[in-house]
C-alpha cells in the first residue's frame, strides 16, 4: 500500500515538473519574441546620463574583475559611486586602484557608517542616491560583471516615463569548484526559469537583486527607498510596489554575470538557504508552490516506489524523465536563453542541482533565521528582518 502511495506522489510530481518544463519553454519563447520586436524599435538619439551605484563590503572572489568592468562602459555620460561602511574597507582600496588606472571615469567613493536598520545594503544605496547626480539609477551588487553596453542597455527603457523599473536576468559564474558550479547552474537555469514564467503567466512585478534601474522620481513615487531598511528582498518590494503604483517594471534583453563565490558546500549551502527563506517570507504563496517544480526528487521516489511495488521498469521510465526533463531545461534557458556555455557543457550535471534544490527549498521551513554579513536575523512578515543577538 505505501509502495502504491509513493508511485501516485511521484507521478503527480513528474506532472507538475513536467508542466514546469512546458511554461518555461514558452516562456522562453515569448521573451526572445518580444525582444526581437523591440529590437525593431529606434534607439533614442541622446542616451540619457546615469548614476551607477555599488555597494561594496569587503573582499570577494574576483572583485578587480568585477569591478572594472563598470569602469569600461560604452556610455557617454555616467558616473560611478562606491560605498562602504569605513574608508578603509579593503574594497575601496581596489577601487582606488581602478581609479589610478582610469581616470577618465567619473567615480566618487563614499561611506556611510554603521546602519541605523537591518538591511545594511539599503543604507550603503541611500547614501549613494542621496549624492546620485543623474535621475536614472542603476543599482548593482559588487559581485555583477557588465558587459560594455551594460549602462546603455538597461537605462534605455526607463526614458519612457511610463517604466519605472528595469531588471535582468543572470548567468551565474562559479568560482573554480564543484559546489559553487551547482550554485552557478542554480542562478542560470532555476532562477531564470521562474522569472520567466512569472512574467509570462502574471507581467513583471517584481525585481531581481543584483542589477536593477529606476528612476529618482519613481522611488519617491513609493515611498522612498530608506522603507526597505528593514526587510531582507528590497529588490522584490521595489519592483512589486512600482508595479502596483501604475509603473511598467521590464525585464530587459541584457544578461549579466553574476558570481557564484562559494566554493564549499556549507557556504554554498548557506547562502542558497538565506535567498530560499527570504522567497519564502517575501513571496510565502508562490514560494510553497515552487516545490512541485522539481523534477529529481520525484523521480527519485518514483524509483524507489517502483523497486518497493515490484515495477522497476516503471520505476526506472520516472527517474529517466526527471533526469532529461531537467537537462532540456538546461539547455533550452540556460543556453538558449541566456547563452551560458556552462549550462550546455555541464547540462547532464543540472540534475543533481535540480535535487540539492528540492532540499535547500525544503530547508528554507526548519528556521525563520538567516545570517547575513555574520549577522543573524530573524524573518518576518512580508521579508522584515530583525537583528538577533
Amino acid at each position: 500500500m505505501l509502495s502504491y502511495l509513493l508511485f501516485t506522489i511521484a507521478i503527480a510530481g513528474t506532472l507538475g515538473s513536467t508542466v514546469f518544463l512546458g511554461l518555461a519553454l514558452v516562456g522562453a519563447w515569448r521573451f526572445q519574441r518580444d525582444l526581437w520586436r523591440e529590437a525593431k524599435r529606434p534607439a533614442p538619439d541622446a542616451p540619457p546620463p546615469v548614476s551607477v551605484l555599488k555597494p561594496v563590503h569587503g573582499m570577494e572572489p574576483s572583485l578587480r574583475e568585477t569591478l572594472e568592468s563598470y569602469f569600461r562602459q560604452d556610455h557617454p555620460e555616467y558616473e560611478l559611486l562606491f560605498c562602504a561602511r569605513r574608508r578603509n574597507d579593503p574594497a575601496l582600496a581596489v577601487v582606488d586602484e581602478l581609479c589610478r588606472e582610469y581616470p577618465q571615469v567619473n567615480v566618487r567613493v563614499l561611506t556611510c557608517g554603521e546602519p541605523p536598520y537591518p538591511n545594511a545594503k539599503v543604507h550603503s544605496v541611500a547614501t549613494m542616491i542621496a549624492a546620485a547626480r543623474h535621475d536614472i539609477l542603476i543599482l548593482s551588487d559588487s559581485d555583477v560583471r557588465a558587459h560594455s553596453d551594460y549602462v546603455r542597455e538597461i537605462s534605455r527603457p526607463l526614458v519612457d516615463p511610463k517604466v519605472g523599473v528595469v531588471t535582468c536576468i543572470y548567468r551565474g559564474m562559479p568560482v573554480g569548484s564543484l559546489w559553487s558550479l551547482l550554485e552557478a547552474l542554480g542562478f542560470t537555469v532555476e532562477m531564470s526559469s521562474g522569472v520567466l514564467i512569472a512574467r509570462m503567466l502574471e507581467g513583471m512585478r517584481f525585481a531581481l537583486g543584483p542589477t536593477l534601474a529606476t528612476r529618482k522620481d519613481v522611488l519617491a513615487a513609493i515611498g522612498g527607498y530608506e522603507q526597505f531598511g528593514e526587510y531582507c528582498a528590497e529588490d522584490f518590494l521595489i519592483g512589486n510596489r512600482a508595479a502596483k503604483a501604475g509603473y511598467e517594471v521590464v525585464l530587459s534583453g541584457h544578461v549579466i554575470d553574476h558570481q557564484a563565490g562559494d566554493a564549499t558546500f556549507l557556504k554554498s549551502f548557506d547562502h542558497q538557504i538565506r535567498w530560499m527563506r527570504s522567497t519564502r517570507f517575501s513571496r510565502p504563496k508562490g514560494h510553497f508552490g515552487t516545490g512541485i517544480t522539481f523534477a529529481m526528487p520525484f523521480g527519485v521516489l518514483g524509483f524507489i516506489a517502483g523497486i518497493m511495488a515490484g515495477a522497476p521498469l516503471a520505476g526506472a521510465a520516472l527517474l529517466s524523465w526527471a533526469y532529461w526533463n531537467r537537462v532540456i531545461l538546461a539547455v533550452a534557458i540556460g543556453w538558449g536563453v541566456l547563452r551560458d556555455l556552462n549550462a550546455l557543457l555541464f547540462c547532464w550535471l543540472y540534475p543533481a542541482r535540480d535535487l540539492m534544490g528540492f532540499f535547500v527549498w525544503m530547508g528554507s521551513y526548519l528556521s525563520d533565521k538567516v545570517v547575513w554579513r555574520g549577522q543573524r536575523y530573524r524573518l518576518l512578515a512580508e521579508g522584515k528582518m530583525t537583528r538577533v543577538e
